[in-house]
């Protein structure tokens, strides 16, 4: 028992009044990272959004450190020269015909996975960050969300930002508007869709 009344709603959490991420937050990468400057800035602003729905939807500490972990991880090596992934993964990389951008991705959670990380919804977050997967669980999908909401990006700013605010309060509808938005933004810029992300736009329409 937790002292409140059956029939009390929980009050929305008061996400307007949430601290905006800045990507001053210090941030340890694995030592076999690759990153710039800038993609550690860029990493850091996605661990802050991640820790700002996390404390607003009261996640368990061990889901709260699965989506920190997994946002701390995703770019690790995207700044690593396609040679380096390539060799990381394999002919995993040339049988499942990846592309070079993609390539971080599953070369980041191949090195986790060398390390020891055995939490297949952070490693199955980091791995598909950039083009989604239907099988995710809400690590995945809120680091997919975030890479794509942090304040650091410079276009559609007051509507990334508004989806942004509406993650703690509706969850799945958020997620849902993301993949769509991000979609449309890769259509619109004329990038090739993987097979993952468009299974992943058919499930969420």
């Amino acid at each position: 028992m937790t002292g409140r009344a059956a029939d009390s709603p929980r009050p929305p959490p008061d996400v307007a009044s949430a601290p905006r991420p800045t990507g001053a937050r210090v941030i340890t990468l694995p030592p076999w990272a690759v990153v710039s400057d800038g993609r550690r800035s860029h990493i850091a602003r996605v661990v802050e959004v991640i820790a700002i729905w996390a404390a607003a939807l009261a996640l368990p500490a061990v889901e709260r450190a699965a989506w920190e972990d997994a946002a701390r991880w995703h770019d690790a090596l995207r700044d690593a020269p396609e040679a380096m992934l390539r060799a990381i993964l394999g002919d995993d990389a040339r049988d499942a015909g990846l592309d070079a951008a993609i390539l971080h991705g599953p070369a980041a959670a191949a090195r986790l996975v060398a390390d020891g990380e055995r939490r297949a919804d952070v490693l199955d977050a980091v791995r598909w960050h950039t083009i989604g997967s239907v099988t995710w669980d809400r690590t995945g999908q809120a680091l997919y969300m975030a890479d794509f909401l942090e304040p650091g990006r410079t276009f559609a700013r007051a509507e990334r930002a508004a989806l942004a605010e509406r993650v703690p309060r509706d969850f799945e509808g958020a997620f849902r508007d993301v993949v769509q938005m991000r979609v449309r933004w890769a259509v619109n810029a004329g990038k090739p869709l993987a097979p993952q992300t468009v299974a992943l736009w058919n499930a969420a329409r």
